[in-house]
């Protein structure tokens, strides 16, 4: 029997030794490629190197806290103020607009510009209220519903993370 192929043609060694540099150079697992009846497909395992992960463990020369003994006297209670916004806490806000990608929030169009917008501004759907940098390009991220500015829950220049809280609309 011959080493030609179904189609007649003898199978080049130069090829399959070509494919296989392609899967080398360029870190691919694998490649598949049909021309004139012949299917040739050349993949390769790649194994991860191991991950090595180094907790410092807390200094021996910390004793435990000494217990606190309680007032005698309850201290007058300061006014009430609302506490400020936790990110973390408001991500179950129902107005609440998260970050859609991990990037760097911008509140306003360029560095000398005003803000897109300010907490008590109103806006309709599909206003941009900041952007998200990610990757040398500037996502605009906008009102999903018409309504009220209530908080901004970032900073212009934060370094925002994927879900991350973004501002909520009510």
């Amino acid at each position: 029997m011959s080493s030609d192929s179904q189609s007649g043609a003898p199978l080049d060694t130069r090829l399959v030794r070509d494919l296989a540099k392609i899967l080398r150079d360029r870190e691919l697992t694998e490649i598949e490629l049909e021309h004139d009846g012949l299917k040739l497909r050349i993949a390769r395992e790649i194994t991860a190197a191991p991950v090595v992960q180094t907790i410092a463990a807390a200094p021996a020369s910390l004793a435990a806290p000494a217990a606190v003994a309680a007032p005698a006297a309850p201290a007058a209670a300061p006014p009430e103020t609302p506490a400020p916004a936790d990110a973390t806490d408001m991500s179950a806000h129902p107005g609440v607009v998260p970050s859609p990608m991990v990037g760097t929030a911008y509140l306003k169009p360029s560095p000398d510009a005003e803000n897109f917008v300010k907490v008590g501004d109103n806006v309709s759907q599909g206003d941009t209220i900041l952007l998200v940098e990610a990757m040398k390009t500037f996502n605009p991220i906008t009102a999903d519903k018409s309504g009220k500015i209530a908080e901004i829950l970032v900073e212009d220049g934060q370094p925002v993370e994927y879900g991350e809280p973004l501002f909520i609309l009510v």
